[in-house]
C-alpha cells in the first residue's frame, strides 16, 4: 500500500485568494507542485524568479504555466504578434522554472480552419520553444471554434510533427464532449505531455458555463475518473495527477479546506484505480470496514433546549435509560434507536439552540475506520475521557458533526451510562434510525459528499433539487449498500439575504417504525408536540393517487406527510421544531422505496414556518 506512486498538483485557480495563500494551502495539503495560472502570477507581489524560490521553500515544483490564449489566427500580423507573445511567455517560464506551457485550442473568430494551416503555426511555435529547452502542451478546449474535441488537437500535434510540441488530456474537455479515453493509446507515450482532472455533474447547458461554473473535485461529480485516469495511464503518460477545477464555490471558500479537499479527491481517485486494476500496491488506505447500522446519534442541548427535546422523545415513546458516569450526557432508548442529549458543550451565542452534533455509526472494524480517516486527510478528534470510558474515534465531518466508529456490547461505550432503573419499554413502536438528516454550510455540500465516500465508504446518490418556501434547495443522500447507514445532506443553492424565516440549517433524526400510522397515534396520546399539515395536502394526494380510504383518512387524522415511486411507499410523522434547529421523524418504507420524501419537503418546511410563528405570537 502507497500513497505515492504519483505526483500530484493542483492549478493555482482552484483555490481562492491571493497567489500566497493558495500556495501556503497547497503545501500544507501535502501536493508536490502546482500549475500557475497567469492571471494570479500577474497579480502577485513576487517576480516569476521570487515566486519560483517561495515555491521551492514550500516543497512545491511549478509543473505548469497556463494558460496561452488564441495562438493560431488567419490574420498573419496578428499570428506574428502572438508568436511575439509567445517569447515573452517563455522569458516568464525560464524565471518560473518550469518547462511546460499549455497552449489552448483558440476560441476566437480567425482561429485557423485548415489542419495543415494549424499543424504550421504550431510547428512555428513549438520550434521556439523546443529552442529554449521548453514544451507546449496543445489543450482542446470543449468550446474551441474549430479545435473541440481532444481527436482533433492530436490530429493538429501529429501533423505537426515537433518534439516540443505535446497533448494536453483534461477530463472535463474529453469527457463533456462524449469522448473516448480509449483512443489515447493511439498515442505515443511522449506525446502525453500533461494531465488535468476535473469532475462535474451532469447537467444540460452551454459547455463554456459548465466548465467556468460547475466543475468539481474527482468523486464529487458524474464522470468516470477512474476510467479515463487508467487510459491515460495506459497509454504511457507518467507526469503528474493535476487538478484544474473551475467552481464558484471553491473560488470563495477557504483555499486551506479546499485544498484538502482536493488532495483527498486525488487519494480517491487513486484508489478507485488501485480497485479497477486489482492492484493492492495502489491502494492509499485500508479498505473502508463494512458500517453496520446506529450506534447513537447526539443532540448538543443546553438548559432551555435540553428539556424541550427530553420532553419530545419521551412522547415519541424513549425513555431516559442511562446518566454519564462523568458528563452532563443523557441516554434515550426506543427499539435499537438511541440518542444522546450532551449539555456540555457551551455555546454562549446559540442559548436555547438543539443541534446535531455527532453521529456513532457501526463499524465492523472500529480502529480500521479511523486509520483509513487519517489516511485521507480526516485527522481523528482530540478527546478527554475518564480512565474507565471507552475510548472511542472521532472524527470532524466537513460541517462540524463529529463522526464516532463505534462497537455497541456490554463493554462498549454503554457502559459509560449508569442506568437510571428506567428500562426502555415497547414505546411507540420506534424500531431503529433510518437516517439523519443535515443542511449544510453553503461552502460544504460537495466536500461532505466526497468525505463520506472516501472516509466512510458511503456511495452518493444523485443530487436533486427542490423549490422550497425560501428558495431552490439542494440534496444528496448517501448510503452503505444495504442502506443500514444513511444521510441526506441539503444545502440553499444559493447564499441566503438578511430575510430567511425558515428554520435555519433545519437537522433531523428519522426513526422506523413497522406501522407509522400506530406510532402516530401512541405519540399523539402521549402529547408529542407533532407538526400540523394542512387539509389541501390530503385532498391533492387524494387528487393524485389511488390511496385506500381508510390510509388517507389516517393521513388526514394524523398530519402524515406521503410519496410513492415506481419500487414502493412512504410514510413520515414529523414534530415541530425543537430548540430552534432540530425535529424528529419517523418514517415507514413500504416495498422498494429508497428515497427520502423530498417531493413533500416543502409542504413540512412551510408548515414550520407557520407552528414557530405560532409559537412566537402566543
Amino acid at each position: 500500500m502507497s500513497d505515492r506512486p504519483f505526483r500530484r498538483a493542483v492549478a493555482t485557480v482552484c483555490l481562492s485568494g491571493t497567489l500566497e495563500d493558495k500556495l501556503g494551502a497547497a503545501a500544507a495539503a501535502g501536493f508536490d507542485g502546482i500549475e500557475v495560472f497567469e492571471p494570479d502570477l500577474v497579480a502577485a507581489p513576487w517576480s516569476p524568479a521570487e515566486l519560483a524560490a517561495r515555491c521551492a521553500d514550500l516543497g512545491l515544483s511549478i509543473d505548469l504555466y497556463q494558460p496561452f490564449r488564441d495562438l493560431d489566427s488567419t490574420d498573419p500580423a496578428r499570428f506574428a504578434r502572438n508568436l511575439r507573445r509567445a517569447e515573452r511567455k517563455f522569458d516568464v517560464m525560464e524565471q518560473l522554472g518550469t518547462t511546460t506551457v499549455l497552449v489552448c485550442s483558440s476560441v476566437a473568430a480567425d482561429a485557423v480552419a485548415d489542419p495543415d494551416q494549424l499543424a504550421g503555426q504550431l510547428a512555428a511555435v513549438a520550434q521556439r520553444a523546443g529552442e529554449r529547452g521548453l514544451r507546449i502542451a496543445y489543450e482542446a478546449l470543449a468550446w474551441g471554434t474549430h479545435v473541440s474535441t481532444w481527436d482533433r488537437s492530436w490530429d493538429a500535434v501529429r501533423r505537426a510533427d515537433s518534439p516540443a510540441l505535446g497533448l494536453c488530456l483534461d477530463s472535463f474537455h474529453v469527457l463533456s464532449r462524449g469522448g473516448d479515453p480509449a483512443g489515447f493509446a493511439a498515442v505515443p507515450a511522449d506525446k502525453l505531455f500533461f494531465l488535468q482532472l476535473a469532475d462535474a455533474p451532469q447537467l444540460q447547458m452551454d459547455v463554456l458555463q459548465w466548465s467556468r461554473h460547475h466543475r468539481l473535485f474527482p468523486g464529487q461529480g458524474a464522470f468516470d475518473l477512474a476510467a479515463f485516469l487508467d487510459s491515460v495511464l495506459a497509454a504511457g503518460y507518467t507526469g503528474p495527477l493535476s487538478l484544474e477545477v473551475f467552481n464558484d464555490v471553491y473560488r470563495q471558500s477557504d483555499p486551506a479546506r479546499t485544498a484538502v479537499d482536493a488532495m483527498r479527491s486525488l487519494l480517491w481517485l487513486q484508489e478507485q484505480l488501485a480497485a479497477r486494476r486489482g492492484d493492492p500496491e495502489l491502494a492509499v488506505a485500508p479498505p473502508a470496514p463494512a458500517l453496520t447500522g446506529w450506534s447513537f446519534t447526539e443532540l448538543a442541548v443546553d438548559g432551555v433546549s435540553g428539556p424541550e427535546v427530553a420532553a419530545a422523545l419521551a412522547g415519541m415513546g424513549f425513555t431516559h435509560t442511562g446518566q454519564h458516569r462523568s458528563k452532563p450526557v443523557q441516554l434515550w432508548e426506543q427499539g435499537r434507536a438511541r440518542v444522546l442529549l450532551n449539555a456540555s458543550v457551551v455555546r454562549p451565542s446559540a442559548t436555547g439552540v438543539a443541534s446535531v452534533a455527532a453521529l456513532g455509526l457501526e463499524s465492523a472494524d472500529p480502529p480500521r475506520s479511523a486509520q483509513r480517516a487519517e489516511c485521507l486527510k480526516a485527522p481523528v478528534l482530540p478527546r478527554t475521557r475518564g480512565a474507565t470510558e471507552a475510548d472511542l474515534s472521532a472524527v470532524a465531518a466537513p460541517d462540524g458533526t463529529q463522526v464516532f466508529f463505534t462497537r455497541t456490547g456490554p463493554d462498549g461505550w454503554p457502559a459509560d451510562f449508569l442506568p437510571t432503573g428506567s428500562p426502555a419499554g415497547a414505546g411507540a413502536g420506534v424500531t431503529g434510525v433510518d437516517h439523519v438528516g443535515l443542511t449544510q454550510p453553503f461552502d460544504s455540500f460537495d466536500e461532505a459528499a466526497l468525505f463520506y465516500r472516501a472516509v466512510l465508504g458511503l456511495e452518493p446518490q444523485a443530487v436533486g433539487e427542490f423549490a422550497a418556501p425560501f428558495g431552490l434547495v439542494r440534496t444528496r443522500a448517501v448510503s452503505d449498500p444495504a442502506r443500514a447507514v444513511r444521510l441526506a445532506l441539503s444545502v440553499s443553492a444559493l447564499r441566503r439575504g438578511t430575510w430567511a424565516p425558515g428554520v435555519p440549517d433545519p437537522q433531523y433524526v428519522a426513526f422506523t417504525s413497522a406501522d407509522v400510522v400506530a406510532t402516530a397515534r401512541a405519540a399523539r396520546a402521549a402529547g408529542a408536540p407533532l407538526l400540523t399539515i394542512p387539509g389541501n395536502y390530503a385532498d391533492d394526494l387524494d387528487a393524485r393517487y389511488d390511496l385506500a380510504p381508510e390510509l388517507l383518512a389516517a393521513i388526514r387524522e394524523l398530519g402524515l406527510l406521503y410519496d410513492e415511486d415506481e419500487h414502493g411507499r412512504w410514510l413520515q410523522l414529523v414534530t415541530r421544531v425543537l430548540g430552534d434547529r432540530v425535529f424528529l421523524v419517523v418514517v415507514q418504507r413500504l416495498g422498494g422505496y429508497d428515497g427520502y420524501g423530498a417531493a413533500d419537503a416543502p409542504v413540512r418546511m412551510a408548515a414550520h414556518r407557520r407552528s414557530r410563528a405560532l409559537a412566537t405570537t402566543d
